[in-house]
């Protein structure tokens, strides 16, 4: 059995210009002596709309002076190197081999030193591992002669020599060094591997308009619930819900927002022969949001969502290599959160049967509890919904490419604050609005026009404006993982 596809759920946005045209009779058949009974207020059929709370939950808000915002994040201290290769054979009579470093990748984090591609020095010591699947050769040596390009040459500890084959791809890194006495001290030094990252603001805007006229219509409608609004209210109805949707706006914007490419429609465009290439239809940069960045920098887990302890235990395994962050959340929709209670459920004996998971007192009004909030496999895991991911009418309407999770550490870690001018602690996901001693643009909102009390123009209506200029600093990304389908 399933849920049937009709009737379904109203995908059209509910806010007009004048919503209140069932709120007072149309039907002028003075004949007819059955006048309809009203509602005055108004029934909430889809609760509280609002999607936001995510950045608040896990967040913080502060002023920045620019339209860029830069910070440094921390290199790996200790260096390794990937898809090493020697040409000397296995076993070779020779106990000194040259190595091949590939050019600085992704997959490696090198200080350049001297010119030279890798950031190795003379008297340091070496360990060489076979990369093959189920190898268990390796090589341990000392660096005899100072790198050229991406050549070293190592001298083996080992009588036997080399214990990989020619030409087999193998790991390298140092840990540690080795001198004989009364010789010189280390040679050539490796500066600081810092990542330099960035984001620029966007600027958001929406407006509400009624005209003079409908605003001489009085009409009444009850409204309560969303964002602490309740009572009575008149035409400014739709401006309440314009500005919860601009207040929604606000995080989903920081959330999905990626930055303009070269030669795209919203940056530069080539507009063939109505115009040179670099012209620009759009003008505008974008910014990096946060699931372009974790998606980007950080980890991703596709292909559906992990159902089980196998498939956590390979999440947890990629966090160790990152920064080990100990309490996480998980931000998830449905269908995850039911998955994640399904396999702890599973891990109970008796889960089986039914008899013994989640909390109860065991008398005659007990509710069974068929969830559960987190758990602690390594590192701890707090489970939270995330409405945004579920509301249909926005990634919860997604059919391909949905995103059904994301993992964010919790805590904060120490930044150098340009505005302070001091190191300071900040959330791992915080959002930077525009701001000075005479211009705040966190939250803007003014009123135009010439009606409902405002003398700004010859408009005959009152428009209501909201503004906002703001960006979001995603730091160690390497600690997010994003879950989403294949």
């Amino acid at each position: 059995m399933a849920v049937n596809a009709t009737p379904g759920f109203d995908l059209q946005p509910s806010a007009q210009q004048v919503p209140l045209e069932s709120n007072y009779i149309t039907n002028f058949d003075f004949l007819n002596q059955y006048l309809p009974d009203t509602y005055e207020k108004e029934f909430e059929r889809y609760g509280n709309r609002s999607v936001s709370s995510f950045l608040r939950l896990v967040g913080a808000e502060m002023p920045s002076n620019s339209d860029l915002i830069k910070w440094a994040e921390q290199g790996r201290l200790h260096i390794k190197y990937q898809n090493c290769t020697s040409p000397a054979a296995a076993g070779a009579a020779t106990t000194v081999a040259t190595w091949t470093i590939p050019s600085p990748g992704p997959n490696f984090n090198p200080a350049l030193a001297n010119g030279s591609s890798a950031a190795l020095r003379v008297g340091q010591t070496v360990m060489i591992s076979d990369r093959t699947p189920g190898s268990t050769l390796t090589n341990k040596g000392v660096i005899t002669a100072t790198p050229t390009a991406n050549t070293v040459t190592i001298a083996y500890y080992e009588a036997g020599g080399q214990a990989m084959a020619a030409n087999v791809a193998c790991d390298i890194f140092i840990y540690g060094s080795e001198f004989n006495k009364g010789t010189e001290g280390m040679v050539g030094s490796n500066e600081s591997d810092d990542l330099i990252f960035d984001n620029k603001p966007i600027i958001i805007k929406d407006k509400y308009a009624v005209s003079g006229s409908d605003m001489a219509q009085i009409g009444w409608i009850e409204v309560s619930g969303e964002d602490g609004v309740s009572g009575y209210l008149w035409y400014l109805k739709s401006e309440h819900d314009t500005r919860l949707r601009f207040e929604d706006y606000m995080e989903t914007a920081m959330i999905e927002a990626v930055p303009a490419e070269a030669g795209s429609g919203a940056g530069d465009f080539f507009q063939g022969t109505q115009g040179a290439p670099g012209t620009s239809q759009a003008n505008l940069n974008g910014s990096e949001g946060v699931f372009y960045v974790v998606g980007q920098r950080g980890n991703v887990f596709g292909g559906g969502n992990p159902t089980t302890l196998a498939e956590f235990d390979s999440i947890i395994q990629r966090l160790d290599k990152q920064g080990a962050i100990e309490e996480n959340v998980l931000f998830v929709n449905r269908n995850f959160s039911f998955d994640m209670d399904d396999m702890l459920a599973a891990q109970n004996s008796y889960g089986a049967g039914g008899t013994s998971y989640g909390l109860f007192d065991n008398d005659e009004e007990m509710a069974l509890n068929l969830g559960f909030s987190g758990f602690r496999r390594g590192y701890d895991f707090y489970k939270s919904d995330w409405k945004y991911l579920n509301d249909p009418t926005m990634r919860g309407g997604l059919v391909g490419g949905a995103i059904n999770g994301m993992l964010v550490p919790a805590g904060s870690t120490t930044v150098y604050d340009q505005v302070l001018g001091k190191n300071a602690k900040r959330p791992f996901l915080h959002v930077r609005y525009r701001a000075s001693e005479t211009e705040d643009r966190r939250y803007k909102t003014w009123i135009t026009g010439s009606a409902g009390g405002a003398r700004t123009s010859s408009l005959d209506a009152m428009e209501v404006n909201f503004l906002t200029e703001r960006a979001v600093c995603v730091l160690g990304a390497n600690n997010f993982f994003l879950f989403q389908d294949a």
